[in-house]
């Protein structure tokens, strides 16, 4: 802003300037007018720029309100007024004057700046009160002309002195000149003021925001309310009703009613339930923007809602009404008592509430839900509990006395012929008052197609019928409801998974649909359940009959008396037996095919302090590869596709015994990880199952591979090979027993002897020697399956010949039995026994095809082409 002289002593007269000063003035005062921004800074630019060049006391501007075609002060000159000390001065700046009397119109009027001498003009009729507070301080002539906005009036510029004849041509043409840019500077400052409102209304907001965003309870949003709407201090106060569960009455929610103090008044309306359609309420609830209102005028159009006649009595007269929304659901009103309204900010009050409330409304509905749901799970324990009838009827008394405050009116179950429903159980003392009727209806036996019991087993959630009604109808059973003075029966169907199971009655005022139908499917698996028992319980002596005859059976067939054989190589294995059998120690029995390995197993189990518990076998070789996990750790029903029940795994099964897991070698790594975890934790979870189940299983494992070189060809895991490798016992070949074979020779003739019944007496001394030459490749199994063989063909009392393979000749007579031989027998023959020694695994790690180093599809073509069938490598 360009620097202007300083002004003259008030009593000095102003030299008049010259056309050149009036035109820098003009330009320099245009300039600085531009940058003006605050309503001080205006004025006081100014009265400094023309009082260096014209005489006058101070100066005011007022703007046009046209909503009520009055004018009002807008920027008074603090420091050059006189009438600051006026005791009228306060009034005169509130004050609103009318546009409709004579001397403001001669100034619309005028096209240019217009004086008047006030001893003239202010005492006229209707003339401005503030010509007349001016002239008792002094002033005697007012100069004044309009600012103009696109081309029309929006205030005035006034100016004053105290000494008549002030105003000259010169000064008339100042301010003329200087009018619109003092029009500008005012618009600017109105627009500025606005901006600041808005900006101010933002804050505002945004500091409510986020007070509100925390707020989960009907406290804190009460507290959130009073703070943000005290800023805007309704002098009355407020009122948040809610819209209740039946949607068709209102209630007081969050209130500050600064007026009253009355506890009666408070009473009355924290228990109020206010209908939404009273005239009022749904009035404001379809309005989109804030609604004012009359008290009188409202009681007048005949609302009869009382909190009229409260808020009447507590000196409200206009209120304000807006909606509380959220989305395109109403949640309340908020009420202020407020004279003026501000349309934005109080909707965006609003729409912060509302999302308060519709919050709290969601915890309190999310609290009620984790209530319920506790009560259930509680619930659900004491059931689960239950092992007999009288143990269930316990826990549902209790649960429908204390947290329903009802009792059982009758529980029925569906027969085994799937027809007649039998009464089950029921709380006798619900009918007290009519005795008689209740054992005389209850003992009836009815069936599943009973009119009311055909309805409830047909419906979905159950059925309510109301008593009244019923009675109305006809309803035999109504009247005996109607004896305990309550208001409906609640009757839902029992169920397991889509199979009813029976029905269940229960007489109450109101119950959660929730709690109630969560409590049935708790009692359907309990009843289910004890049903169940009540059968198992006529099975349990045969079955422990059948149990004792299978547990002497398997100790007949396993033993350690069958394990023959007395060298020194079975005493080393007899030795490790003994050490370990008293333990819980990993045993990894090792050797070749047909050793034995699964009867040092079920010999070490019975010589163990677990002997009581049959051992548990898995053969993983036999396992499907996509079953394995639900064979060894069982499944939950509906885990995958196909699990129609739950199933117990081997390991479960085995708790408390041991479990032996032969052929280990040829478990998938996947497997290998999870047998790991459960071997080291002792506990496993059903696949699809959450719950951790703790084992205690002694563990055998059994294999004919060398697991150390499954380790480095990865094919077995180094952490699950330690883990097993704890005890190990190696189970020598038979042609590493040559003492043992005449032994076992014997104990095999007079096993299937016994079994054919062929009386085979003796053993021919050649034959001895013809076993003890060959090489056994299967081992003791090949042994048992030679003279089971031999036995057959035997025609006497005497075993005088075996038929040893022909493989078993001497080395010397190899060459000349494969230069006997086609090559088309060779390459069988040699497939046969790579299959032999890898298990029969066709393809894939560790396969024939591997060993072969010829694709797996080929090996299996020269299978087909060879007439290589699984009973050609298969020993067993």
């Amino acid at each position: 802003m360009k620097s202007a002289k300083l002004p003259p002593p008030e009593t000095a007269v102003p030299v008049p300037p010259t056309l050149e000063q009036e035109r820098k003035v003009l330009l320099e005062l245009g300039d600085d007018i531009t940058r003006v921004r605050e309503k001080n800074d205006l004025l006081t630019l100014f009265r400094k720029r023309i009082k260096g060049l014209f005489y006058f006391t101070h100066t005011i501007v007022t703007l046009i309100d046209r909503k009520d075609e009055t004018y009002v002060p807008f920027l008074l000159d603090n420091d050059g007024s006189p009438i600051r000390t006026h005791a009228r001065y306060n009034e005169m700046v509130q004050a609103r004057f009318s546009l409709n009397e004579p001397f403001i119109q001669a100034v619309l009027q005028a096209e240019e700046p217009i004086s008047f001498l006030l001893e003239e003009i202010m005492d006229k009729p209707k003339s401005p009160a503030f010509l007349r507070v001016n002239y008792e301080k002094g002033v005697r002539e007012i100069l004044m002309t309009r600012l103009m906005k696109e081309g029309k009036p929006m205030g005035f510029i006034h100016i004053y002195s105290d000494k008549p004849g002030s105003f000259s041509n010169e000064f008339r043409n100042v301010i003329k000149g200087v009018a619109p840019q003092l029009s500008s500077a005012v618009s600017n400052i109105i627009k500025n003021e606005e901006l600041l409102k808005k900006e101010k209304e933002k804050s505002f907001l945004l500091e409510f925001s986020s007070d509100i965003a925390t707020v989960r309870t009907k406290e804190e949003l009460a507290r959130a309310v009073r703070a943000a709407l005290g800023k805007l201090n309704p002098p009355g106060g407020f009122v948040i009703r809610r819209i209740n569960d039946d949607n068709t009455t209102m209630s007081p929610y969050v209130y500050d009613l600064t007026k009253t103090h009355d506890p009666k008044v408070v009473r009355a309306l924290e228990s109020a339930r206010y209908p939404i359609n009273d005239g009022l309420q749904n009035r404001i609830l379809d309005s989109a923007i804030p609604l004012l209102f009359n008290v009188d005028r409202e009681i007048q159009r005949g609302i009869t809602s009382a909190y009229l006649q409260y808020w009447k009595g507590m000196g409200f007269k206009e209120i304000v009404g807006i909606r509380l929304r959220n989305g395109e659901t109403n949640h309340g009103i908020l009420f202020l008592d407020i004279e003026e309204i501000n349309i934005p900010l109080l909707q965006g009050i609003c729409a912060q509430i509302s999302i308060a409330l519709a919050n709290i409304m969601a915890n309190e509905q999310i609290s009620q839900k984790q209530e319920e749901q506790a009560f259930l799970l509680d619930f659900s324990n004491d059931v689960t509990q239950a092992r007999t009838k009288l143990e269930l009827q316990t826990a549902i008394f209790r649960v429908l006395d204390k947290i329903l405050h009802t009792k059982l009116a009758m529980l029925r179950v569906i027969d085994e012929d799937g027809v007649h429903m039998l009464p089950f159980m029921f709380d006798r003392t619900l009918f007290e008052n009519a005795k008689v009727d209740f054992d005389k209806m209850s003992a009836h036996r009815i069936t599943i197609d009973e009119t009311y019991t055909a309805q409830v087993l047909a419906s979905k959630d159950g059925l309510v019928f109301n008593v009244e009604e019923e009675l109305k109808s006809g309803n035999a059973y109504a009247q005996l409801w109607k004896t305990t003075g309550l208001k409906n029966m609640y009757s839902l169907p029992l169920r397991v998974g889509d199979k009813n199971i029976g029905t269940i009655w229960l007489l109450a005022n109101r119950l959660s649909p929730l709690i109630v139908k969560g409590i049935c499917a708790q009692i359907s698996i309990a009843i289910a359940n004890i049903l169940a028992n009540e059968k198992l319980l006529a099975y349990k002596k045969q079955l422990e009959v059948e149990n004792d005859y299978l547990k002497e059976q398997i100790k007949t067939i396993y033993n350690f008396s069958e394990i023959i054989g007395g060298g020194e190589q079975m005493q080393k294995v007899y030795r490790l037996m003994s050490l370990v059998a008293d333990s819980n120690t990993t045993v990894l029995v090792l050797g070749e095919t047909g050793t034995g390995k699964e009867l040092i197993a079920r010999a070490i189990h019975n010589a163990s302090p677990r002997k009581d518990k049959l051992m548990v076998k898995v053969n993983c070789a036999a396992l499907p590869a996509n079953l394995i996990e639900s064979e060894l750790f069982g499944h939950e029903r509906g885990a995958f596709t196909g699990a129609l029940d739950r199933r117990i795994g081997k390991f479960e099964l085995g708790n408390n015994s041991t479990v032996f897991l032969d052929e280990i070698g040829e478990l998938p790594l996947e497997a290998q990880a999870k047998l790991l975890r459960v071997i080291q934790e002792r506990e496993l979870e059903r696949l699809g199952g959450k719950q951790t189940i703790k084992i205690d299983v002694r563990l055998i494992a059994a294999t004919n591979r060398n697991l150390e070189e499954e380790v480095k060809a990865g094919r077995f895991r180094a952490d699950l090979y330690f883990r097993l490798n704890v005890f190990p016992i190696h189970l020598p070949p038979l042609r590493d027993r040559s003492d043992d074979i005449e032994p076992l020779t014997h104990f095999f003739v007079e096993k299937y002897s016994r079994n054919t019944g062929r009386k085979i007496r003796k053993v021919a001394p050649k034959v001895i020697q013809q076993l003890r030459s060959y090489t056994w490749p299967g081992n003791v199994r090949e042994l048992e399956y030679l003279i089971e063989r031999s036995i057959l063909l035997a025609t006497d009392g005497t075993l005088d010949d075996v038929y040893i393979p022909q493989h078993a000749d001497a080395e010397k007579k190899e060459q000349a039995f494969l230069l006997n031989r086609s090559l088309e027998e060779v390459e069988r023959s040699y497939i046969i026994e790579t299959l032999k020694r890898c298990a029969g695994k066709v393809s894939g790690a560790g396969s024939a095809a591997e060993i072969l180093k010829i694709p797996g599809n080929t090996l299996h073509s020269k299978m087909k082409k060879l007439g290589i069938t699984k009973a050609d490598y298969f020993s067993n």
